[in-house]
């Protein structure tokens, strides 16, 4: 990340995270079996016959759903969805705080945050600079997680040591959501420009493999 940016981590629609989805199938008593990396899910009720077909299959992060076999087939996805969006949000939070206070930074919450039907949560990650010349050694980054869990970030000036840290939080949260980060570069206000890590940056994306 750099000074001065906002930045949302991508959803695709395709992709969910098999741990959350365990506890979505258990939520919803869905019957499942995971074997190595695939969680195939092959009952969603009891009075349910799919010829031995699965309705769902997970290999990885990536889904596959049966609907030649699957009866109401878009009901069913969506009600697994909206399961796992309630959880991804929990999920999203609880992985950025515990990241970003892996690299010594501390939670803060958003007083002023009214959760509604886009926006569900929003905090704050505060960092405290260790450089002695430093006239502005606290920074915060601003983080709202949306309704399917993913995630807004905003931050201005962040001295340079705290600024490596949050990089490397930002690094791990891609690896952990499994998804690209679309970054958009802010005006950087004159008093900052001598700041050799802060530079103008454009719109961009961020693949992780």
């Amino acid at each position: 990340m750099s000074c001065f940016e906002s930045s949302t981590f991508l959803k695709n629609p395709d992709v969910m995270n098999q741990e959350i989805l365990i506890s979505a199938c258990e939520k919803l008593v869905w019957k499942y079996t995971v074997t190595g990396n695939e969680l195939t899910i092959f009952q969603l009720s009891a009075n349910e016959n799919l010829r031995g077909e699965y309705a769902m299959k997970i290999v990885g992060n990536k889904v596959t759903y049966n609907t030649y076999y699957l009866q109401n087939a878009k009901g069913k996805v969506q009600e697994l969805q909206n399961t796992f969006y309630e959880l991804n949000v929990k999920y999203a939070e609880e992985s950025i705080i515990r990241e970003f206070k892996k690299q010594g930074w501390t939670f803060k919450s958003n007083d002023k945050f009214k959760a509604n039907e886009n926006e569900k949560v929003s905090f704050y990650m505060v960092g405290r600079s260790k450089l002695k010349d430093e006239t502005e050694p606290i920074s915060q980054i601003k983080f709202t997680i949306l309704k399917d869990g993913s995630v807004k970030t905003d931050s201005d000036y962040i001295p340079k040591d705290i600024h490596e840290l949050a990089d490397k939080a930002m690094e791990s949260l891609e690896s952990i959501f499994g998804n690209k980060r679309e970054i958009n570069g802010k005006e950087i206000p004159l008093k900052y420009k001598h700041k050799t890590f802060c530079e103008n940056k454009k719109t961009i994306s961020i693949t992780k493999k």
